[in-house]
């Protein structure tokens, strides 16, 4: 009897202790994406799989930047042409609603050699103006000789069974500014930046005469200028397709209102020279492997589109899932495609960087890559899947980087990931760590850390601190990505600080004034320039407060 009644008391006990270790797992669990280092999360890899909407539970709110696009009340919206405005729709959801660990992307297989890009093909298009056009230099050598480390082999990444706090490494000291710059940035030396959506562009230049989109780009960028800023990050290849005049890339239909149409005038050379008219830094923001976000049909492409050349070749540098149309990260074709275009602007622009956003592998799914990395694995291949990838996405910025320095290294080169450290590892398949701890990859890390000193996931202070202590490369800076298209608004996924944007006026303002106590982070971006200059008419009074707020810091 004793012996019995022994037994289901040591039961109960283990059954208390795993209760209580589950319930301390779940409430620990939202602050891991936001609060470890990326060598410190756990790599599901293979395994991994994802739904596109996660449940509210386990969801504090996505830091995607073209998910964010939709909520910034625009007018653009519903000016764009009917095939890129569903393309905008599919990628870019209403709401907040994914997870912190929500979408991430994937895509397969190496490529054919067939149709491969040339570095020197003719262009057909109108010449750029000659206030745009690059400056003659001899060129430069990149900046710096170092080779970057190859990729870790599999047994040194997270043991994807290691998921319990214990081991990992403590995170509370990066809570406490560096006070070696606690002081204000000198406003020459700060980036005031902001981004310049294709939809910010579209109601400005679909359609429209070179006179038309110059007056409207002239109004937009004084009000830039006026507001303090000092650069602007204007997106020039939003789905594989060109707002300048390109070799490798159509002509945009958000230029004339059909892909490949080509305009009477350029885009990008009138942006630059309306930037260098104001004293503005202008930054061309390219969306690297994004061809098509809204189904699969090839009818809406161009005729002269290498996605549509390839897929008609079957050439494995595009991938073709049910919802969208990509180029493969996986494809040295494809790589090299994106490296000719960065390339080309570099060479005939007079821009100051080059920029990329959040948007690298399409999905996590593991079938998307799955025959291309069955390859790579048949060829003696040691790399786990989520490292192979991360490495397939290492190969392009290093050549990117490359590119730029070889022939312009006045000219920076940045990527602006999600603010949730565990999605970027885990979704997007990029390692960010590497990048901002090795020389040969970028100049800058822009996180878009659109949350609010309250949230409950990823608080801004502590999300900054975690960044700003990731980076130990000196010559790596780091800016914030910020969100005034929340203002005003409820952030349903922020936990504590749910109504944090809808009873505050100035945290746009004390976002920038608290990134300052940071020794690595010299400057921020507004997302985005509707969100500032056009919002919607119930939140308009609150953002002007909050930009006359900001102003007061900037001057």
């Amino acid at each position: 009897m004793f012996s019995v009644m022994r037994k289901v008391f040591l039961n109960q006990k283990y059954i208390l202790r795993a209760a209580a270790l589950l319930l301390t797992a779940a409430m620990l669990l939202p602050f891991f994406g936001c609060s470890k280092r990326p060598a410190d999360l756990v790599d599901n890899d293979a395994s991994f799989e994802l739904s596109e909407s996660e449940p509210e539970s386990s969801a504090a709110e996505s830091s995607s930047q073209t998910e964010e696009e939709s909520t910034a009340s625009s007018s653009s919206d519903s000016e764009a042409s009917s095939d890129e405005s569903s393309e905008a729709s599919e990628s870019e959801p209403a709401s907040d609603s994914s997870s912190e660990s929500a979408e991430g992307s994937s895509q397969s297989s190496h490529s054919s050699q067939s149709s491969k890009p040339s570095e020197s093909s003719q262009s057909s298009q109108p010449s750029q103006s000659s206030a745009a056009s690059k400056p003659e230099k001899e060129p430069s050598s990149s900046q710096s000789s170092q080779t970057p480390a190859e990729s870790e082999s599999e047994s040194s990444k997270p043991d994807s069974s290691s998921s319990s706090q214990s081991s990992q490494p403590s995170q509370t000291s990066s809570s406490a500014p560096d006070q070696s710059t606690s002081t204000p940035v000198p406003a020459g030396g700060e980036m005031r930046a902001m981004w310049f959506s294709y939809l910010d562009l579209n109601p400005m230049l679909t359609g429209k005469t070179k006179a038309q989109f110059t007056s409207a780009i002239n109004a937009a960028f004084d009000n830039v200028a006026e507001l303090g800023l000092n650069t602007v990050i204007v997106q020039v290849r939003p789905f594989a397709d060109a707002l300048y005049n390109s070799d490798y890339f159509p002509w945009s239909s958000y230029v004339t209102g059909k892909q490949g149409v080509a305009p009477s005038f350029d885009p990008l050379a009138v942006m630059i020279q309306a930037a260098r008219a104001r004293g503005l830094r202008i930054e061309a923001w390219i969306n690297p492997y994004r061809v098509k976000t809204s189904g699969n049909s090839t009818a809406s492409l161009s005729s002269d589109n290498m996605a549509k050349k390839w897929i008609a070749e079957e050439n494995d540098a595009v991938v073709v899932t049910a919802n969208g149309i990509y180029y493969n990260p996986a494809s040295p074709d494809a790589q090299q495609l994106i490296v000719n275009g960065v390339k080309e602007i570099v060479a005939n622009y007079d821009v100051d960087g080059i920029h990329f956003d959040d948007y690298f592998y399409p999905s996590p799914d593991n079938s998307f890559d799955a025959k291309s990395y069955a390859a790579y694995k048949s060829a003696g291949g040691k790399l786990s899947l989520g490292d192979w990838r991360r490495e397939n996405v290492n190969t392009l910025v290093r050549n990117v980087y490359a590119a730029i320095k070889s022939i312009d290294s006045s000219v920076v080169f940045g990527i602006s990931p999600q603010g949730n450290m565990w999605n970027n590892y885990n979704t997007q398949y990029i390692d960010v760590e590497k990048w901002v701890t090795n020389s040969g990859y970028i100049d800058y890390i822009m996180p878009q850390i659109y949350f609010g000193f309250n949230n409950t996931a990823c608080p801004y202070t502590q999300t900054v601190a975690n960044w700003n202590s990731l980076i130990t490369n000196k010559n790596i800076t780091l800016y914030i990505g910020l969100s005034p298209y929340k203002i005003g608004t409820t952030d349903n996924f922020a936990g504590n600080g749910k109504t944090e944007w809808l009873n505050n006026t100035d945290i746009i303002a004390r976002q920038v004034t608290t990134s300052r106590k940071y020794a690595r982070c010299g400057g921020f971006a507004l997302f985005r320039y509707a969100s500032v200059f056009s919002p919607a008419a119930n939140v308009s009074v609150q953002v002007k407060t909050e930009m006359s707020n900001l102003k007061d810091v900037l001057s």
